[in-house]
């Protein structure tokens, strides 16, 4: 779960990261007021899930409290990357001298923990990667030792600060190093980590992704979730404990386990490409196609208004395919009047003959039995068009 700037900024306080004082406003009149709490010197910012604020306009000095409402009446309703801002952060300013950049993040590749850091933030740190590698300081991290503070100083001494900044620098990272493994986020990012001309050190924006997996022992994070503008599938199917991603296509897709669900969006893409359809969704039911859940996962797809026909593409394994089979033939009878679209169903594995004949003698008008998945992918998207 990706945070927006002033959740990441509350973490940062929960945890002692030094920051500005903030407050997030949903209209231009709460900006005002806000502003008038902190001074009326403050920063107006989109709360946007999306980098590149700053250069669509979407973060704004302002010098008073009625500035503040104007700046915020400009920003609340903007569309950033295709973000639409619902509230802004406003923020006390400060007068900056130095920017920089400091990062904790989950390295899959090398199964590990990295820190990165660099002298040169406030831009795309993307950039500094590719035109300066040397600038960017990445130094792994051990999940047995972590981050005290005599890592933290070899992290700020690795990225080149200058010395009277090592030990408030190691400071912040340890507290950063805090909330990236107390929080179970996969990303802790500071950009830009900001010297004041007074000298403090303050982070000034922050970047948190939560570990979704990790739910069972966050209860506070249930609060974080934005399911105001989350998708309304993919909130039903978060309710319902299926691994759901709307797509922007018209064949909707079920299988049992990632990697297979995977291939079945290649499959399809590539079937789909003659007939101008596409994949509509990732949707993983997982090892168990009970009826219950095989019924779930069909209503989830089901409820998509662009799906034109479903792929139901299941490899039987612990649950062999006559248990998947009884499950769609169970799950049609469950969802009755609400299953409109056809079902084109390939089947695999133990028990396969068995899972077959329960379809063939189920004969259910909606349902095309397939033997192969490439077949079956073809199908779908032909039924997918003349759908249209």
């Amino acid at each position: 779960m990706d945070l927006y700037e002033y959740q990441a900024r509350d973490l940062f306080a929960k945890h002692g990261v030094p920051v500005l004082d903030g407050a997030v406003a949903d209209t231009a009149e709460q900006a005002r007021e806000i502003a008038e709490r902190f001074g009326g010197h403050v920063v107006v910012k989109a709360q946007v899930k999306v980098g590149g604020r700053g250069k669509a306009g979407g973060v704004k000095l302002a010098s008073d409290p009625a500035d503040a409402a104007e700046k915020a009446g400009q920003i609340l309703g903007m569309d950033i990357k295709g973000h639409t801002v619902h509230r802004v952060l406003i923020a006390q300013s400060a007068e900056i001298a130095e920017e920089y950049y400091v990062s904790f993040l989950l390295d899959r590749s090398n199964r590990t923990f990295l820190a990165m850091a660099s002298v040169e933030g406030g831009v795309e740190i993307e950039v500094v990667a590719a035109t300066k590698p040397e600038a960017l300081a990445r130094i792994p991290i051990s999940a047995i030792e972590g981050v005290d503070e005599a890592k933290a100083r070899e992290i700020a001494q690795a990225a080149k600060f200058p010395a009277e900044l090592i030990d408030p620098i190691a400071h912040v990272l340890v507290k950063l190093w805090e909330v990236f493994t107390t929080e179970d986020a996969t990303l802790v990012e500071v950009n830009p980590l900001v010297k004041t001309k007074d000298g403090k050190v303050l982070a000034l924006d922050g970047k948190v992704t939560l570990d979704d997996n990790a739910e069972f022992r966050q209860a506070d994070h249930a609060a974080l979730e934005d399911s105001a503008s989350a998708d309304p599938l993919e909130a039903k199917a978060k309710a319902l404990n299926l691994n759901y991603v709307k797509l922007d296509g018209e064949v909707g897709i079920i299988g049992n386990g990632a990697g297979l669900v995977m291939s079945t969006l290649d499959v399809v893409a590539y079937a789909g490409e003659k007939h101008g359809v596409k994949p509509a969704n990732f949707l993983d039911i997982g090892g168990g196609a009970s009826a219950e859940v095989m019924a779930n996962g069909l209503s989830v797809v089901l409820g998509d208004a662009d799906v034109r026909s479903v792929f139901v593409n299941v490899f039987g394994g612990i649950t062999a395919c006559d248990a998947v089979a009884d499950g769609i033939v169970a799950a049609l009878k469950i969802l009755g009047a609400e299953a409109t679209k056809p079902l084109v169903v390939r089947l695999d594995g133990n028990n396969v003959v068995e899972g077959r004949r329960i379809l063939t003698e189920a004969a259910h008008p909606l349902v095309t039995l397939v033997d192969t998945m490439d077949d079956a992918a073809a199908k779908a998207a032909e039924l997918a068009a003349v759908g249209a």
